[in-house]
Formats: C-alpha cells, sequence, structure tokens
C-alpha cells in the first residue's frame, strides 16, 4: 500500500504472514529454553513439537490383509520411517500384516505384529511410553484408532503428530464436514446424516431420488451404493449400519467428472497441491475400481485454478498438518463442482500421487508432523531446492486397478461406489494412448492391449450392457464397440466418459484396423509402425495383426531406426537439475534424457 501510494518501491517490504512467522520463531526458541532447564532433555536427541521434546514416536500402520487396507498403505507407513528415522527419532510400529515393506527389519527400531485394535494401541503405548503417536500413515484403520482414543492419549502421555484428531473426526462425520464446508462458502451436494433407517428414509424423501449412501469410518466405501427408490435405500442402510453407526444420505452426481487434488500443509501454513488426477469412469465407481489419469487431461486451465484454489482454502480451514486428499464431483456441462470429500490421511491416491510426480508425499508428511516447515525439507528429485513446490509433469501417468473377482463365488462383478480391487498397476508415457496400452498389458500377461478381443461378446445387447452397468471389462466392451461402429457420441451418452477419452481410443482402433490390412508377406511402411508405437502398440500386438511373428516386427522396427528414448521423471521443468535415477522408456520423444 505504501508503494501504491507514494508510486515508487521503497523501504523494507513486509510480506503476508511475516509477523506470524516472527511469532512462531520467538515460540520455538522459547521452547527450546524452556526445555534445556528439564533434566530428562539433557539428550537434545528429538525434534520438539508444540513444547514438548519427541525422542520416540509410535507409528499404526494398517490392519491386516483385506480389500481397502494393508498393501496400499504399505508405502506411506514405510516411507513415514524413514522420515523419522532421518530425524534421529526412535521408531515403533505396529502391524500384524508380516508381508509388508514397513516391517522389514531395518527400518522401524521396534515392531510388533499385533491387530491395530484399541486395546493392543493402548497396550503397546503403556509399556513404550512414546512421546508422539501418527495416526495417518495406516488408512483408515489407524484413523479410527486415533479417534477412538482420543481422550485417552493425554492420560498416556502420547501427543497426536500431524493433523489433529479434531480435524480428522470433522472430516469422517459426513454432517460435521457438510457444515465446516459451509462455514467458507463451499459446495457440498444436499445431503443429511442419519443413524437409523427410519431417519434416512425422511432424509431421502426431502433430498429426493436418485441418492448415494456413504457410511462414515468405512474402509474403501464399504457399504456405500446408489438408491433410485425406497427398497433400494433401505436394503443399502442395512447394509452399511452393519459397518457404521452412521449414513449420509446425499443427492447422486453419478455422470458427473470426478477429480481429485494432493494437498499438503506445514504447520506454518505453508499449503500446496502436488497432483492432480482425474478418473477416466464418472462419478459412481470408487475410486479404487477406477481408471485414473494423472495429470488431469479435459479440465481446462479456469477449472484447475479454480479446483485448485478451493483445495488450499479447504485445507487451511481444516487445519490440516501434512497430506490430505480431496475429492470433486464436476458437472461435465458447466462449472458447477461439489467436494465430495476430504480424506485427511495417506490414502491409496497418495501412493499412486507420489509415484507419479516423484514427490515423497508420505516421506514429507511425517517431518511436517514433527513442525518442520516445507521450505526446510529438501527436494529429493533436485537435492538443492526445498520441498516447498508445486511439481510440473512433462508426462502422463494411467492407473488401472487388478480385480480377481473371479476367485469369489455369488459376488457381483459390477463396479459401484464399494471398492472391489486387489491391487493396481501404472503406467508411464507421453501420451495418454501410449501409456493406456502400457498400463492394460501390465495388468494381465493375456492382455495385448487396447484392441478387439474376445472378453465381450460382439452383441449389442452384451456391449451395451457392460457399457451401461460396467464391470471389470468395460474398457475391453469400449474397444469392441468402436470396431462394431458405435460412434464416441453413442459411447458416452451410455457410459458418460469424456468424449476427449474415446476420441483417443478411437485412434488406437484406426490404427488397429490399419495394421490388420496387411498381410503376412507385404511390407509394413515405416510411418505406420512409428505411429504404432508411439501410441503403444507392442511388437507382440503388431505382430499379430499383421499376421507374423513378434521377432519380425522387432526386425522391421529396429531397421527403420524405432527405438524407445530413456526419459528422466523431471517434476521441476528443467529448472534445476534432476538428480533421480526414476526412468520410463517412450517412444513419444527425440533425445535421451541419461
Amino acid at each position: 500500500q505504501r508503494c501504491l501510494t507514494s508510486g515508487q518501491v521503497s523501504g523494507p517490504v513486509e510480506f503476508p504472514g511475516m509477523a506470524e512467522a516472527a511469532a512462531r520463531k520467538a515460540q520455538a526458541a522459547q521452547w527450546e529454553l524452556d526445555l534445556a532447564d528439564d533434566d530428562e532433555s539433557a539428550d537434545k536427541a528429538g525434534r520438539i513439537v508444540r513444547g514438548r521434546r519427541i525422542r520416540k514416536v509410535l507409528v499404526l500402520g494398517s490392519g491386516g490383509l483385506s480389500i481397502g487396507q494393508a498393501g496400499e498403505f504399505d508405502y506411506s507407513g514405510s516411507q513415514a520411517i524413514k522420515a523419522l528415522k532421518e530425524e534421529g527419532i526412535y521408531t515403533v510400529l505396529i502391524n500384524p500384516n508380516i508381508a509388508t515393506i514397513q516391517t522389514s527389519k531395518g527400518l522401524a527400531d521396534k515392531c510388533y505384529f499385533l491387530p491395530v485394535t484399541p486395546d493392543c494401541v493402548r497396550k503397546v503405548i503403556r509399556h513404550e511410553r512414546p512421546d508422539g503417536i501418527y495416526c495417518t500413515f495406516g488408512g483408515q484403520t489407524a484413523l479410527n484408532i486415533g479417534v477412538k482414543l482420543k481422550d485417552e492419549f493425554a492420560g498416556l502421555g502420547v501427543q497426536v503428530l500431524g493433523t489433529p484428531i479434531e480435524t480428522i473426526m470433522v472430516t469422517e462425520d459426513r454432517e460435521e464436514f457438510a457444515s465446516a464446508m459451509a462455514e467458507i462458502g463451499e459446495k457440498c451436494a444436499k445431503s443429511h446424516a442419519a443413524s437409523s433407517i427410519e431417519e434416512a428414509v425422511v432424509a431421502a424423501n426431502d433430498i429426493g431420488y436418485p441418492l448415494i449412501i456413504r457410511a462414515a469410518y468405512a474402509l474403501g466405501g464399504l457399504g456405500s451404493g446408489f438408491a433410485s427408490n425406497e427398497e433400494e435405500l433401505v436394503a443399502l442402510c442395512r447394509k452399511a449400519f452393519a459397518a457404521s453407526p452412521q449414513v449420509l444420505v446425499e443427492r447422486s452426481m453419478k455422470g458427473w467428472k470426478e477429480i481429485e487434488y494432493e494437498v499438503v500443509r506445514d504447520a506454518q501454513d505453508n499449503c500446496i497441491t502436488v497432483c492432480n488426477m482425474e478418473n477416466f469412469d464418472p462419478l459412481g465407481i470408487h475410486t479404487g475400481d477406477s481408471i485414473v489419469v494423472a495429470p488431469s487431461q479435459t479440465l481446462s486451465d479456469e477449472d484447475y485454478q479454480m479446483l485448485r484454489t478451493t483445495a488450499v482454502n479447504v485445507i487451511r480451514h481444516l487445519g490440516v498438518v501434512g497430506e490430505c486428499n480431496i475429492q470433486y464431483a464436476l458437472n461435465p456441462h458447466s462449472r458447477e463442482y461439489s467436494i465430495i470429500e476430504v480424506n485427511a490421511r495417506l490414502s491409496r491416491s497418495s501412493a499412486l500421487a507420489s509415484k507419479a510426480t516423484g514427490y515423497p508425499l508420505a516421506f514429507v508428511a511425517a517431518k511436517l508432523g514433527l513442525d518442520i516447515a516445507l521450505n526446510e525439507i529438501r527436494n529429493s528429485v533436485t537435492r538443492e531446492t526445498t520441498a516447498c513446490f508445486e511439481p510440473s509433469l512433462d508426462y502422463v501417468v494411467v492407473k488401472i486397478p487388478r480385480w480377481d473377482l473371479k476367485k469369489f463365488d455369488r459376488v457381483s462383478k459390477n463396479l459401484s461406489s464399494a471398492m472391489k480391487s486387489v491391487g493396481e498397476v501404472m503406467a508411464i508415457g507421453r501420451t495418454f494412448e501410449e501409456t493406456m496400452q502400457e498400463a492394460i498389458r501390465s495388468v494381465d500377461t493375456s492382455f495385448d492391449g487396447f484392441g478387439r478381443n474376445t472378453y465381450v461378446p460382439e452383441t449389442r445387447e452384451a456391449i451395451e450392457e457392460e457399457l451401461t452397468k460396467p464391470t471389470d471389462l468395460r474398457v475391453f466392451a469400449i474397444a469392441n464397440a468402436l470396431h462394431m461402429g458405435y460412434t464416441v457420441d453413442e459411447i458416452h451418452e451410455l457410459t458418460a466418459i469424456d468424449r476427449w477419452f474415446l476420441c483417443k481410443l478411437r485412434g488406437l482402433v484406426e490404427t488397429e484396423r490399419q495394421l490388420n490390412t496387411f498381410a503376412a508377406d507385404q511390407a509394413l511402411p515405416c510411418a505406420l509402425v512409428r505411429r504404432a508405437k508411439q501410441q503403444g502398440f507392442s511388437d507382440s500386438g503388431i505382430a499379430q495383426l499383421t499376421r507374423r511373428n513378434e521377432m519380425q516386427v522387432r526386425n522391421t522396427r529396429e531397421g527403420f531406426g524405432i527405438t524407445p528414448f530413456v526419459k528422466q521423471i523431471d517434476t521441476v521443468a528443467a529448472e534445476f537439475p534432476a538428480h533421480t535415477n526414476y526412468l520410463y522408456l517412450t517412444y513419444n520423444a527425440s533425445a535421451h534424457d541419461v
């Protein structure tokens, strides 16, 4: 204001937040002085967090193997342990799952192979006497423990690190979350919380059908689903109340785009969005069962910035310290959006975002829980700059879930808001088509990529059944539909998948048809082979389409000088040298990075 008034830049510049930063620095110095007189604090190991020296930390891992927990949270827990050890903090882990990295020798200083339950956690705390506890690295299981024991932690002499339990309770209680969003004028879907079937029916009549039913404190969308009438509502509520004491009856936005942002915030209120992701499938399928693309491909810059600003405002208002995930529903025909939920913990999407960007979200989140500022943490990619930056990607990542539904009898294969996948694969490339093909082949060795197949019968009834009521074979149904002559608009009407994705997939089918016109004795043109490789076709796939063997195609390709390029994950847009060995192969390049 002073510079604007005088018309010239003069005097010291005071940035927003400078006074608060100075106050925090003075407070930290005072804590150091206070603890210096404490005999027990003669050992200066550990970190001072909110006036207490933290030397020993208990990390809650995820529970035993089941859909919705365990394996997908191994990444976050092991990264947190590495971060704590780097700070010289003694780590204790509770995790009953022996088949994980975080329980391996050499990571945690002590590991308890016990169920992650209130009784076991209470006993370990009494025996180990830790100074702090992390509840945000073990998925929903660990989060629920934090909520159940919130009134006991102070009496047990343990401090909750990272996001406060009060914030976690707001994000988990659907009614409180809706109220918190209303305080800052943000939009959630019209909803009512219910603790009985009768309350749910009253709420449904007020909102109107169709609805989505969500269970609070539930694992992987357990007990959730869509209801188009009262009979379906009652059936869903019976299932939901078996897993949770509360359900949220919410307006259905099925068919809207689903967008996610991974957000990081420190105790000094520095806040960044690390990665944004877009679901290939529209809203209505659980994120864990959906194909996910990062960064988003169909958002305009205006939409991207609108949702990013909202994410930062929401996370600051909630008071999250560490990492969290915010999910949106975005109307594809307007700029209307609605906040679905905030996961105030490391989620399976966080592991995907970390590997997609090279930004170690769990590692950084663990340090933020120790009150270390974002601008004090080193960027692992450049090893020179700080972690207070938003990655910029010059590549595309596609995640495809893996299902083993054939192993279960009497289980519906239809995908909905409750998660059924047991794993996922990730592919990296320079274009959506290349990455999609690579991801499909990674799911199962029997898959050749996106193309004509025998997994879904080529009849209108079978195709339209699969497109309108998706199962794990939906992507193969899209391929056969395009081969049968369905237009992009027709498939969009049946699936609500964005036309941009469908147009890209149509391009793969057109290349497939062109390859299929060549007989075994006809020479393949260089331009066609190059285009096929840049679109992600494998040598084996090209061989099948052109009636020859894989080695013939390989020799032809190498004769044309068509070979892949090694590219390096560089999330700082080459502004600083990257020192990472995180590499991928692509045909959409002109030079090697290494």
